[in-house]
């Protein structure tokens, strides 16, 4: 149940960028600005993002690779489908993961952008 709650996070991830765009949400800019500093925090065991970002790497790995031609060689539709699947999860993790690293980063507290205003209820 644990995967498929973070499969359906990184697709819901994807889904409020492509509709929402850039309004208040956090710009891509700042995710890619990012990503390198959550590589390093992440290697240093700092963040516990290091496996996401390995499942990430290795998908990317397997759609740039020539094993990746198999699919495509026997099952056209199939294979060409597999890749489009693969890749709207990496653009989903890498949004809901960049998301988790800067949250991390803010102590807890949603990154400047977001449209989340601090204070209490009464």
């Amino acid at each position: 149940m644990g995967r498929t709650l973070r499969r359906t996070a990184a697709f819901t991830a994807l889904w409020k960028a492509l509709i929402k765009g850039s309004g208040s949400d956090i710009g891509m800019t700042d995710r890619l600005a990012a990503m390198p500093r959550m590589m390093y925090a992440s290697l240093r065991g700092r963040y516990d993002g290091l496996g996401r970002i390995m499942l990430i790497t290795a998908a990317t790995a397997y759609v740039a690779s020539p094993v990746d031609v198999v699919p495509e060689a026997f099952f056209l539709l199939f294979g060409l489908a597999d890749d489009m699947i693969i890749i709207t999860w990496i653009a989903g993790a890498l949004l809901s993961e960049t998301d988790r690293f800067l949250m991390w980063e803010n102590g807890g507290k949603a990154p400047v952008g977001t449209g989340v205003i601090d204070g209490e209820v009464a």
